[in-house]
Formats: C-alpha cells, structure tokens, sequence
C-alpha cells in the first residue's frame, strides 16, 4: 500500500472517529456498535505507529476524549487525562519494558498493578478537606465539563470522607459504567452501556442522571497533595479504607508471563464479567519509578493497555497490486473478495512487503485469514492450504517500479548490517510521478505548511492540470485559472489565495519536516533546526557536505545521517529547497522557555548512573535548558558522568567553562 492511499484511509478514519465521537458524546445518537467505535480509534493509534509520518491534530493521539460541550461549564484539568497507549500482543509487552529499561539506563525489577480496563466514562473527583466540591468529565484530556451535581446521584462516589488519613486535597480518578444485569432494564432507550453511562453523566438535569443505575469504581489520581503512597497497589488499598469502590479483578504480576497469563484469562472470562472490559490497563506499580517516567505528550511512559484480540475472517486473494509511497515503499495490497469483519465490509488487505509475501507463501487464488487489529486496512494473517487451488498463481515483485520505471532495490542498512524489507525505487526525487505527489501531499499537510483548502484531492487535480508539478509552484499558483475549474467560486478562490500567503512563513523545524526527508519526522526536525538555527546554516552544512556535523545532535543516528545524506545527493532536491527559500520566510525556530536552567545550555559526557542521557535531557528541557553537542563559549555547564571523553573535559577547562559531576547537576534541579 502506497502512502498515498495509506495517508487517505488513515484522514478518512481520522474524520470518520470524529464523526462518531460527536454523534456519541455530544448528540447522544451513536451509530456504531461500542466495539467498532474502540475498533476505530485503535486502528488510527496503530497505523500512526507503524507510519511515523501521519499525524493529526483531530487524531485521538492529539485530541483525548471529546470536546466539551458548549452546555457545561468547563474546568482545566490540575493534570491532564492523558489516553494510554496499546498493546496487542507480547512483542508489545516486551518493548513496552525495553522502553522503560531503556529510559531509566538501569535494569530494576518491576512490578505490575493490573487492573480491568472497563469500558465506561472517566471522571475526575476533587475532595478538599474530605468534601466533595466538584466533578470533572475527562473532556479532551486538558479541560471537561463539570458534572458534579450529575456524579453526586452515584451511590458509589462518597460526597464526605471522614477518615483522618484522607489527604486535604486530591483528586480521585476512576470509571463511570453500568452493569451488564442493570442496562436489561433500560436497553430500549440506548445503543449500549457505554452509551448510556455517557448520556446519563451529560443530563442538564441532574435528577434524570438519577433514574440511571451508574457504578463508580476508582482507580488513580491527578493532583495529590503530599503523597505518600510508594505502590499503586498499596493507594488502590487505601482508596477501599477511604471509602471508594476498587475492582476486586486488580492483580499484582511480576514479570511479562505473568500479564499474559493474566490477559489469557481474563480474555476467556471477560463475558462472565459484571461489567464490559476490552482489555486489562498495567501500571508500574512503584510510584516513584512512574514518577521519574513521566509522560509523552499523550501517555505515560509507565502504563499500557492490553487490549483483547480482534475479529478475524476468510477471503479469497483475487489480484495483489502494487502501490508507491512518498519515500518510494512499495507495498503490496491484497484484492480481496469483500467479507465482513466485525460489522465492517473489507475488500483490501495489506501484505506488508516482499519478505512476507514469501514468508507466508502467498499466493493470488488463495484463501486467507485476515484480520483487522489496529490497521487502517486489515492485514493477512496466514493461508489456508487446505482450500489452496492449483491454478493459485505466485506473485512476483516487480524490479522496477510501477510509477516510473526506475529500478527498485532493497537498502542495506549500515547500522541493523542488514537488507531493508520493504524495496523502494531508487528514484529519491521528483523523477517519479508517484512519488512526486506524494511529497507534494506531504508539503502542504497540517504538520508541515498546513495550507488549507488544498487538500490531497486537488493536489492531484492540480498535478493532472500540471498547474503543480514542484512544490515552489504552489506560491506561483494562476488564480485566474483555477477560477474557471469547475468547483472554484471567487470566495474558495479568495480563500485558497490566503492559506498559501499565510502559509509563506513557516519555522524552520516545520519547513525541515515539509521536505520530506525519510526518518526526519517532527521531533528530528526540531532537533536539525534548533541546532542549525537558519536555514542559511543548514544550508551551509549541506553545501559544504558536513553533514555529519549533524550527528552531534543528541537524538540524531546514523540512520537519519545516511538518510539526510541520500536525500541531498540527489540535485533536484537541492534545487527544490534554494526555490523554496527565496518564496518563504523560514524563521528561526523559538522555544518558549520558562524554568529554573532557562537559558542555561548543559552538555552531558560520560554514563550518568541511574539515569539515561534521555532522561537527563529530557529534565533539562523540562525546567527550560538546552542541550548543545558540542564543548564552545556558549556552553554554561558540562556535566560528568563515569568516563568522560577527555577532549571534552580539557576543551571545557580551555573555555572555562563550568563543570559539574552529577549531584551537582541534580542540586540544580532541587
């Protein structure tokens, strides 16, 4: 599957979820069974995932929850509700805990609070000295309508708690739901629990929210004042003595067999359960090691949700077609006879690459399993060979592409000492057609130049036209001619006009981003840009081929060097950026900056202990420093770890510059 179609299922199931999330949160008038509305929301995560390029800020990577209707008044969250990430296998286990291995730079025993992942609503309890004064919806993560009067009517949530123990200010997280024997006597009037739990918690009135039987069971915290609990499990413990229902199906597990274990089981029992669970949530258990995880920008670092296995079903392969993506993967996809999975009808099928289509030895004519577990497009499984026919036909991959004609080939990876998987055509820039495109698609996305009303539809139109056939020509646009297009008014015309003129000036991380630099997503971006500053310093670094000097960026590995490096091999490429320059206003990329080390710059040499170089940088920004790679005048600090590179501890002397061993640094932070 090229990028061009995977980019078009993942917007469409991007506008799809928002859709339905309106219809379910807002208007209360769902048309998606729970499952598939869950269903779709992992199928984005997922392909955002394995594509590092697609990203939208209505994604539900970007947007937690829903936004909060205009009917309630809204309240800022003291800390975010943040959405975890998904796990749907035990190779997601195991890296979800090399992760962590990896970000702490130690090995310690880790501990797990597992706990049902009940599918219900959240909502956010503060108690000030032990009353309940409000009731929070999780919203879009960072603010949700308050709904106290509505979460007073649940016998499960406690209005005052007496306990001398209770802390004077905190808030309870847990989950709104309705018991599977409860919802028989009021399915008539909605589409499911989750539905109901929903509609009840955002009543104006909140004697109907009574009439619902809603359940309460909590299971974290946001804000805490002095806490003092060291386990997640000993809190869950204490959430009991205060007088808050827990889940009695909470379990302590040691290692990664032991949650497998655990998610076999509860897979098998889950129907016998009182209420609806699609997976079970792990935490660490120790609250200090979540506390130094901390956070992404839409998850904890210490917590994952293990979700059940998805619908799977058989079809038939009728052809297997090739499609080119931006960097020039070309992805095989499966035309199959369409079948319904999961209430969904399906006629595509990814088969991933070459390797795979070998590996499963899969054949046109064959009978499939295939299965939709967080894809946009469902993926094969295996072969059936029992019902394989003898007029299947082997496919053979092509050697040139299908766009262009270039040759294709199969990278050989310096760092991995291994031939890529996926074959690419070789043509790296505008030389082919498909590729082209796509890079075009790419340029004017929300994450690069975000220029309105030139979606992916009328990219191509305009290509077709050849009123497009580089990005610079978009800012050379004759409106003149497009007003006589069919579809193209005066004021869509005027509008259009506005989103490129506006689009002129753009920061140099996202104009870095633009290009389209295989391996560069955003987080690269800004690290290229907030070391190289202008654009007239990389482009100085380019001209002169120094390339390299980009490897001292923390951050930046040799795979995104060789990426960097083929990129501008190639001239057009060069070309394309110089013309791209003289049309924009490529400005400085500007961090806002507020903390205790704001404008002081640290560099890091040596292991540090107990902490990884991620960790510490990440402590740096945190509190508003910046991390430099290289020893100049401009260097506040160099921190030591165990075995400094000498050169760089002599260098720093030279410069006088301040050097502290670690628990200097940490003082710091204190």
């Amino acid at each position: 599957m090229d990028k061009f179609n995977i980019k078009k299922n993942y917007i469409t199931k991007v506008n799809e979820y928002q859709k339905h999330n309106k219809l379910y949160y807002e208007d209360s008038s769902p048309i998606l069974s729970d499952k598939e509305f869950d269903d779709l929301k992992d199928e984005i995560l997922k392909l955002e995932k394995k594509y590092n390029y697609l990203s939208n800020k209505l994604s539900p990577t970007n947007s937690t929850g829903y936004k909060p209707s205009k009917n309630f008044l809204k309240s800022k969250h003291r800390v975010q509700m943040l959405s975890l990430s998904n796990a749907f296998d035990e190779d997601d286990l195991v890296n979800f805990e090399k992760k962590i291995y990896n970000y702490l730079n130690e090995k310690v025993p880790l501990e797990y609070s597992v706990e049902p992942k009940i599918d219900g609503i959240s909502a956010s309890l503060t108690y000030k000295n032990g009353v309940l004064v409000y009731g929070v919806s999780r919203g879009d993560g960072k603010e949700g309508e308050i709904i106290t009067d509505n979460l007073k009517t649940i016998k499960d949530i406690p209005l005052k708690i007496e306990n001398s123990n209770f802390p004077k200010d905190i808030e309870i997280r847990g989950e709104v739901f309705i018991n599977k024997n409860d919802f028989e006597s009021i399915k008539d009037s909605f589409a499911n629990p989750r539905n109901a739990a929903s509609g009840s918690l955002r009543q104006k009135n909140s004697e109907e929210t009574s009439k619902i039987p809603l359940n309460f069971i909590a299971y974290t915290f946001g804000h805490f004042e002095d806490n003092k609990f060291k386990l997640q499990s000993d809190f869950l413990n204490n959430l009991k003595i205060w007088g808050f229902k827990t889940s009695k199906h909470n379990n302590i597990a040691k290692d990664i067999s032991e949650l497998v274990s655990l998610h076999k089981k509860y897979e098998k029992e889950r129907f016998k359960l009182e209420y609806d669970i699609d997976g079970l949530v792990y935490k660490i258990n120790n609250l200090e090691l979540q506390r130094r995880l901390g956070f992404t920008s839409n998850a904890p670092r210490w917590a994952i949700a293990h979700k059940f296995s998805a619908d799977h079903s058989y079809s038939e392969i009728l052809n297997i077609e090739i499609q080119v993506g931006r960097t020039g993967a070309l992805t095989p996809v499966a035309k199959i006879k369409p079948t319904n999975i999961g209430g969904v009808m399906v006629s595509n099928a990814t088969l991933h690459n070459e390797d795979e289509i070998l590996r499963k030895d899969i054949r046109i004519g064959d009978t499939v399993k295939i299965e939709r577990a967080g894809d946009v497009i469902p993926y094969v499984i295996e072969v059936d060979f029992k019902k394989r026919k003898n007029s299947s036909k082997k496919f053979v991959f092509p050697n040139k592409c299908p766009s262009c004609g270039s040759k294709t080939e199969k990278e050989y990876n310096k760092v991995t000492k291994k031939y890529d998987a996926v074959r690419r055509c070789t043509s790296e820039g505008f030389e082919c057609e498909k590729i082209a495109i796509e890079k075009i698609k790419h340029f004017i996305s929300k994450e690069a130049l975000n220029i309105d009303g030139l979606g992916k539809k009328v990219v191509e139109k305009f290509w077709n036209l050849k009123l497009i056939s580089s990005p610079e020509d978009i800012f050379k646009l004759d409106y003149d001619k497009i007003s006589n297009l069919d579809g193209w008014g005066k004021q869509s015309v005027s509008n259009l006009k506005y989103s490129i003129e506006k689009a002129r000036e753009v920061t140099l991380d996202r104009f870095i981003f633009s290009v389209g630099i295989r391996h560069i997503g955003i987080e690269n971006a800004k690290l290229i840009a907030d070391h190289s500053k202008t654009i007239e310093n990389l482009l100085d670094i380019i001209n002169k081929k120094n390339i390299n000097e980009l490897s001292n960026i923390d951050g930046i590995g040799e795979t995104q060097i060789q990426s960097i490096e083929k990129f501008f091999k190639n001239k057009n490429n060069i070309i394309i950026i110089n013309r791209l320059n003289k049309v924009l206003s490529i400005k400085k990329l500007e961090l806002n900056k507020k903390g205790k080390l704001k404008g002081k710059t640290f560099m890091f040499t040596g292991k540090l202990i107990n902490i990884s170089r991620a960790e510490a940088k990440s402590l740096v920004e945190k509190n508003s420093g910046n991390i430099v790679s290289t020893v100049n005048k401009k260097l506040n600090f160099l921190v030591l770890g165990q075995k400094p590179t000498n050169k760089k501890v002599e260098l720093a002397k030279k410069l006088e510059v301040k050097i502290l061993n670690q628990q200097e640094w940490t003082n710091l932070l204190d």
